[in-house]
């Protein structure tokens, strides 16, 4: 605990303002020269990552902010194993105590507490209206608070001036993607968040998140209550989504229905029907004080006349995808009442397959469904059960921000269904050992046994998930880059008729796919099995719906917008993602432009006609791309080879610089929208310069995702062809030079799959044979987790690269490489390998017990077949 009274050396205590379990404020003098301060410091011996991570950026974005309405940031202070921020003290105090004391004030001290508003109409508006004015001058510097609250909004009691704190959580991005997460780990302040804010509305923060902060606050001054109360935190989240307060003036009469009005709309669900600007609503609260003032009477107009949407945003909202999102939902209803099914969304890359199944994830979580989502990467198809272990981390991560009790009751219904095979999925999902803590070792199956168990026990852990109060539906994106493991899962899993309340969804593009594809083999096995099998193809969208896009983001009519459409519906044939795409590039070059004096979008036809723009998405991203410092372009190349996700510690591996310079690099990526941040630990690092990093060690990399697979590959495209393998190569041995042995097997597949790209380069014999024994590694990985093709595939690699005289120079290698792939290949069904392969080890092997376990698989493999001679021969063979 801080000491009240000596918080940090050079300040002298003068009064506590506020307490609570991670913070402490207080009044000071700065000794130095006698200026009021207010330190903010934090209480705990040892802060959470996320407490260094929100006072780091508090400070890293206000004190570039040189605005009246916003307190002063002076200095960040370490002391022990903390911060301390030192803030300008202009004698304001909290709008929350600020009512409470007018409150008191009015009833003479008699009501310890106030539960009706007492700020006069005049008094609101006036501070209503500074609010406004310095939320329209903080979007135009491109910052959004996030945290809007009375808490956060202090004023002086004397001279009334009205200031902003706080930017723990304010972001310097234009949009940022919230991932899903438990209500107890969510940014902000959960009875204010915007709907965007709880990660469950398929839709990205901008700055209009502040509105309905601010919709919240006002409320909450007007009527002396929240709009949304309740004890459980997921109902609150529910309200955000879905539920209507009562009107403002129903709970205080005394309030103008005008208010009621304003703060509807500003609490709007959706983004795009809110206030659009601070100055639209700076507008309409003008209006209401000069009507006020006059008549002490406000009239109700037509608000949002004069918003002017000056900030260049793209709807996210779908067009012409009301039908499918319907057909999705019906789906969901489906599942909840009974079986399992099986919901297919393709079409073209960037056509909104994600978008649209995205859609129906606020209507799940509204039912109390779970939403779990994995992506497929084309780099990293030899990783088993890839998107899988993806969503079903998700899950355990949202499970592992529940409470205790919560937590415990998760355990014992995890633990009852898969009994004492705990560490199967453990395996799989190391995050799961959390929940259900140590497990104890499963005996080692031999043959399809170990399959069998792995099939039946994962149906069991995601049935725990999976009922009809809470179904399950699984979204696993790109399809046509799954793994074999993968497929092979959803036909077994997905083909038992046990299996109820899942919808599993998957999306790729069918123009990949062909009547040959492994993927396509798998859907009609799953088809034959009985399961209901669905599929949903988007075809592009027509001139109309563009066209109603581009008005939207325009803030124009349609047939203002009709000639602009006209061109860019040539160049993108309807492609969602393409379209979005050209829109920003011709605003980017100041094709699109604000006109402040008519308050509307412009663009010349002509000069756009004039343009030289390429028709192929990954040639047009590839030529935005080159645009970028050089820098930003060299550290997107090798992201784009390590996957759609990645980390910063990894890119800086690979970089060879510091994690503070790669971040640097990324910055103007991460700005332009074309990689977004996983979580919130990239403000460390892109706020960090050289004389004020943190003194802490950080034990969590920040992590990136490309927007969009055509973004990863126009970047990838970018490095020229003869440099690919190469570029995978020392990625893969900067990887493997980096990676602690005791880490290695835990990193196998990122490394492996790296190296093996550029295994023609290796010429050294040393090289070669160390590549065969990670393959080998990697292959004894991904068999223990019955992917038996990707293992095979391991261990043929590392075979190839053996040279002639393994078995005599490599013998333990050789050995072991040959009886895994044996063994592999029956447990694949490749009878033919197996018995090829099965001879060498026994030609090959130097005792009876370096070919017991080829004799064990043979016996297996010819029982299983009924080649009761063959089997006889064999035991012959052994005696």
């Amino acid at each position: 605990m801080v000491d009240s009274g000596t918080p940090i050396s050079g300040y002298r205590f003068i009064e506590k303002i506020y307490e609570s379990s991670r913070t402490l404020v207080i009044r000071a003098k700065r000794e130095s020269d006698a200026v009021p301060v207010v330190l903010k410091l934090m209480r705990n011996e040892y802060p959470s990552l996320n407490e260094l991570v929100q006072f780091r950026n508090q400070y890293a974005i206000a004190k570039n902010i040189n605005l009246p309405g916003v307190v002063k940031v002076y200095s960040l202070e370490t002391y022990q194993n903390r911060y301390a921020l030192v803030l300008e003290d202009f004698g304001g105090i909290s709008l929350k105590d600020y009512t409470q004391q007018q409150c008191q004030s009015f009833t003479n001290g008699a009501a310890p507490l106030c539960t009706a508003p007492l700020l006069p109409v005049a008094d609101f508006l006036t501070i209503a209206l500074q609010i406004a004015a310095i939320l329209d001058r903080l979007h135009r510097l491109h910052i959004i608070h996030k945290d809007i609250k009375p808490a956060n909004i202090l004023i002086n009691p004397t001279t009334k001036q009205v200031k902003l704190v706080d930017f723990s959580i304010a972001s310097l991005l234009p949009r940022e993607i919230p991932e899903m997460q438990g209500v107890s780990v969510l940014e902000g302040t959960l009875y204010y968040i915007s709907p965007e804010q709880t990660g469950r509305m398929n839709r990205g923060i901008d700055y209009r998140t502040d509105y309905y902060s601010l919709g919240v606050t006002f409320y909450e001054l007007l009527t002396g209550r929240l709009p949304f109360v309740a004890d459980d935190r997921m109902e609150v989240v529910h309200c955000h989504l879905a539920k209507y307060p009562p009107a403002a003036h129903a709970i205080n009469p005394d309030i103008p229905p005008i208010f009621s009005a304003i703060i509807n709309k500003l609490m709007a669900k959706n983004a795009e029907n809110r206030y659009q600007s601070a100055l639209g609503l700076k507008a309409d609260l003008e209006r209401c004080l000069q009507q006020w003032r006059e008549a002490e009477a406000i009239d109700e107009f037509e608000l949002g006349t004069c918003d002017q949407i000056d900030q260049f945003v793209i709807p996210e909202k779908l067009y012409g995808r009301g039908q499918e999102v319907n057909t999705l939902l019906a789906a969901f209803e489906r599942v909840s009442q009974a079986a399992a099914e099986l919901m297919l969304i393709t079409g073209f890359s960037g056509i909104g397959k994600t978008a649209v199944v995205n859609e129906i994830h606020k209507p799940i979580v509204r039912q109390r469904g779970y939403f779990i989502k994995g992506k497929f990467d084309q780099l990293q198809r030899n990783v088993p059960f890839f998107a899988f272990v993806q969503a079903f981390r998700d899950l355990v991560g949202q499970l592992l921000t529940e409470s205790d009790a919560r937590l415990h009751q998760w355990k014992s219904e995890i633990l009852a269904a898969v009994g004492n095979n705990g560490q199967v999925m453990v395996d799989v999902i190391p995050e799961l050992e959390g929940i259900i803590g140590l497990q104890p070792p499963v005996p080692e199956l031999a043959g399809s046994a170990a399959h069998h168990r792995f099939d039946r026990v994962f149906q069991q852990f995601i049935q725990v998930f999976a009922t009809a109060t809470h179904p399950l539906v699984i979204f696993l994106d790109d399809l046509q880059w799954a793994d074999s493991a993968s497929l092979g899962l959803i036909q077994r899993v997905m083909g038992e008729a046990h299996l109820r309340h899942v919808l599993l969804i998957g999306a790729y593009r069918d123009n990949e796919v062909s009547p040959a594809h492994p993927l396509t083999v798998t859907i009609e096995q799953v088809r034959q099995s009985g399961t209901a099998v669905h599929t949903l193809r988007l075809p592009p969208l027509d001139s109309t719906h563009i066209n109603h896009l581009i008005a939207d983001t325009l803030n124009c009519s349609i047939a203002r917008s009709q000639p602009l459409t006209a061109l860019v519906y040539r160049k993108t044939q309807g492609n969602p993602f393409f379209t979005a795409q050209f829109l920003k590039a011709l605003y980017d070059e100041r094709h699109i432009v604000f006109n402040a004096d008519e308050g509307c979008w412009q663009y010349d036809i002509a000069q756009v006609n004039a343009l030289s723009l390429t028709d192929d998405v990954v040639e047009f991203i590839g030529l935005q791309l080159q645009r970028l410092p050089n820098a930003t372009q060299t550290v997107l190349k090798l992201a784009a080879c390590v996957g759609n996700q990645f980390d910063l510690k990894t890119l800086a591996i690979v970089r060879q610089e510091s994690e503070s310079s790669t971040a640097a690099a990324l910055w103007t990526a991460l700005r332009d929208g074309l990689i977004l941040p996983v979580n919130e630990v990239y403000k460390l690092f892109h706020h960090r310069s050289r004389d004020d990093a943190p003194p802490f060690a950080i034990d969590r990399s920040p992590r990136y995702r490309f927007l969009h697979d055509r973004v990863q590959q126009a970047a990838y495209s970018l490095i020229p062809p003869d440099q690919k393998q190469i570029t995978h190569l020392k990625i893969g041995q900067l990887l493997l030079k980096n990676t602690p042995t005791h880490e290695r097997e835990e990193r196998i597949f990122e490394i492996v799959n790296q190296l093996n790209v550029g295994a023609g380069l290796l010429t050294r014999p040393g090289d070669r044979t160390q590549l065969a024994q990670l393959n080998l590694m990697a292959g004894r990985k991904a068999k223990l987790s019955t992917a038996y093709s990707t293992a095979n595939n391991y261990f043929a690699i590392a075979m190839q690269g053996l040279p002639d005289d393994a078995w005599q120079d490599h013998y333990a290698l050789t050995l072991a490489l040959y009886t895994e792939a044996t063994e592999v290949s029956y447990l694949k069904g490749d009878f033919d390998s197996m018995e090829r392969l099965g001879a060498i080890v026994l030609e090959q092997a130097e005792s009876l017990l370096d070919t017991i376990r080829i004799y064990e698989t043979q016996l297996q493999a010819y029982s299983g077949l009924n080649r009761f001679d063959d089997g006889i021969a064999v035991r012959t063979g052994i005696i």
